[in-house]
């Protein structure tokens, strides 16, 4: 099977305007997020809207495709890159723009979970640690995972799922595997297409988590395990702790 990253780059951000071209460790981030993916998969590509990015990747050598303003998610934009590719590839990877410690290891446990036939799309959870304590379980900008049997996934959510009745919530995490989401997704190249065409669902409004707009039109979401968390960019804040831990593993 052929794989291909590509990485939804935009320049507006309400909370960190212009991240994609912040520097950490002497490089833009998306630079950083490009040379992590590139050579673990069979090719990358990034998908902005901004002649800026636009410019920034070509001057490191990296692929590059300027694409709609309009996308209202990095799902859609990974589309429209797509379809500008001029070659087939069996799955779509959709690696954030703001992440740039993702790692190998990750990158092939999604690939993994296409081993499966029945897998249609996949991503990635970590499970809880009771060392992390409750408040990190109950944290509502931590979507939860519940899974079936065959490792695919049945919900997700903002609450922690599953309720553990007759346990103190405190006890939680000791009698249970709790699943967080890592907001990483693969897609067969097909199902990307028919994705991209989906109003959005009841739950997905409800929760306001995209994948729950798959889930609901039946489409199967295989998981794959890691014990690695990505370290995101949202924030001038979280790229000072990027590069407080860059210089760490230096």
């Amino acid at each position: 099977m052929k794989f291909i990253a590509i990485i939804p780059a935009r320049y507006a951000s309400t909370r960190f305007p212009g991240k994609p071209l912040a520097l950490l460790g002497g490089k833009p981030v998306i630079q950083r997020v490009y040379e992590q993916v590139a050579g673990v998969l069979d090719d990358a590509v990034v998908a902005t809207d901004d002649e800026r990015i636009y410019e920034a990747v070509k001057a490191f050598g990296g692929k590059v495709e300027m694409t709609s303003t309009a996308h209202r998610s990095g799902t859609d934009r990974c589309w429209e890159a797509y379809q500008k590719q001029g070659r087939a590839f069996d799955v779509v990877v959709n690696v954030q723009g703001d992440e740039p410690f993702i790692r190998r290891e990750q990158l092939l446990a999604l690939k993994a979970c296409f081993e499966h036939p029945e897998t249609q799309i996949a991503t990635l959870v970590k499970p809880f640690a009771e060392s992390d304590g409750i408040e990190a379980l109950e944290n509502p900008n931590s979507p939860k995972v519940v899974l079936d049997g065959s490792g695919q996934a049945l919900y997700f959510s903002r609450s922690v799922i599953p309720y553990l009745r007759g346990v103190e919530r405190k006890e939680w995490l000791r009698h249970h595997t709790f699943y967080k989401h890592i907001g990483i997704y693969a897609f067969r190249a097909e199902v990307l297409k028919e994705v991209t065409s989906l109003p959005q669902s009841t739950l997905e409004k409800a929760e306001s988590l995209e994948q729950l707009r798959w889930l609901e039109n039946g489409y199967r979401i295989g998981v794959g395990i890691t014990d690695f968390e990505t370290i995101g960019i949202d924030t001038p804040e979280d790229l000072a702790r990027a590069e407080a831990f860059l210089n760490e593993k230096m």
